[in-house]
């Protein structure tokens, strides 16, 4: 069979045991074409190429309507192994592969568009992309590992998209702690390499500066830096302490700046922290005589027994607000109280982190 254009669209909503119904249409080149569907479920069916004939709906189209459960693999023949169609615009790749319900995937992309929107609106001039998550370690911990492309290339359009209504604004590449949160991580430094390599190499066309956010330890700090070396761009450190004046690695604050060669910083935050241990931790970040600020929390604790990976291991939901608790009186009026004494005491990089809203953020915005 000749190239075939594909067309997908999704007619309904309608969802039952986890599948969803799905039109699809096909344009073939000739009018006696026949088209048959053939992939990986039972609707599908399950790979055998003559049995899901497509229907004609016009002399150059066909067209079907079938309950998929996604991912959805599948390909196209006339009714045997002998005769695959060659699809147009599918890049070398044999099947087609629809991994996600399309509308589904639309409504949380403008979701999170609008999320970042919301806080621009508000008042923020820099915007982190939404790529905590989608390191490797974790995608793989949730059996995701292959969309790892896919999910961070998305969440850079969907930030460059929000850029381009507000073009002021600057996009941050967030590269998250590789392997735990809130912990050093110990693995090979071969591995820490090419987990922090991999992610910076996709985010590094779409930001405008790459932002190491809560790390816990002056050798990922050491190994990010090289990673991000050949992009030549500029780099925020976000440094992270649960409680007290210790990074997780036991380690301090100043050793970040003292031990690491530093070429294009522009400064260093203590991401994730209370408003209560940032103050505990000011008079040294003072010190290190480069621009500072900080992304405050709302958590009631980000130390939980017996640690942060155990505490998320053993939760029912994996939201970090089960075992971390969101404390109810860090009102925008209360973080704006904590965050002009921060700014009075020479602060000029400031902003929040989890349980901070565009409210809190609007509150910020006065100390401009």
């Amino acid at each position: 069979m000749r190239k075939i254009l594909i067309i997908f669209l999704l007619l309904s909503s309608i969802i039952s045991f986890g599948q969803e119904l799905s039109t699809i249409r096909v344009s073939v080149p000739n009018k006696t074409d026949e088209v048959f569907i053939v992939g990986n479920q039972e609707s599908l069916g399950n790979w055998q190429p003559e049995k899901i004939k497509m229907n004609k709906t016009s002399d150059y189209e066909r067209e079907i309507s079938l309950n998929l459960t996604f991912p959805a693999e599948f390909k196209f023949t006339r009714g045997s192994w002998n005769s695959e169609a060659i699809i147009n615009k599918l890049y070398g790749q044999p099947n087609f592969i629809l991994s996600e319900r399309p509308n589904k995937a639309k409504k949380y992309h403008q979701l999170l568009l609008d999320t970042h929107l919301d806080f621009i609106k508000a008042g923020a001039e820099v915007i982190v992309t939404t790529t905590f998550t989608t390191r490797k370690t974790r995608l793989r911990d949730n059996n995701f590992e292959d969309k790892f492309e896919y999910l961070n290339i998305k969440a850079c359009e969907i930030a460059q998209e929000a850029k381009k209504i507000y073009p002021e604004t600057m996009i941050a590449g967030g590269l998250p702690p590789q392997y735990l949160t809130y912990e050093a991580d110990e693995r090979p430094e071969k591995e820490i390499r090419n987990n922090f390599y991999s992610q910076a190499k996709i985010l590094n066309p779409y930001i405008d500066f790459f932002y190491f956010d809560v790390l816990s330890s002056v050798r990922e700090f050491k190994i990010a830096l090289e990673c991000i070396k050949d992009f030549n761009k500029p780099y925020l450190i976000g440094a992270h302490i649960s409680e007290g004046t210790n990074l997780p690695s036991g380690e301090k604050i100043t050793e970040i700046i003292s031990k690491i060669k530093h070429e294009k910083l522009l400064g260093i935050i203590l991401s994730c922290v209370s408003p209560e241990n940032y103050d505990l931790n000011l008079e040294e970040i003072r010190s290190l005589g480069v621009p500072f600020g900080f992304k405050l929390n709302g958590f009631i604790r980000t130390n939980p027994k017996p640690n942060y990976t155990g505490a998320y291991n053993k939760s029912k939901t994996g939201n970090p607000n089960e075992f971390l608790g969101v404390r109810e009186d860090l009102t925008p009026k209360k973080m704006f109280e904590f965050a002009k004494k921060f700014k009075e005491a020479g602060a000029t990089i400031i902003g929040g982190c989890c349980e901070v809203g565009p409210s809190h953020i609007k509150a910020f915005s006065k100390l401009k």
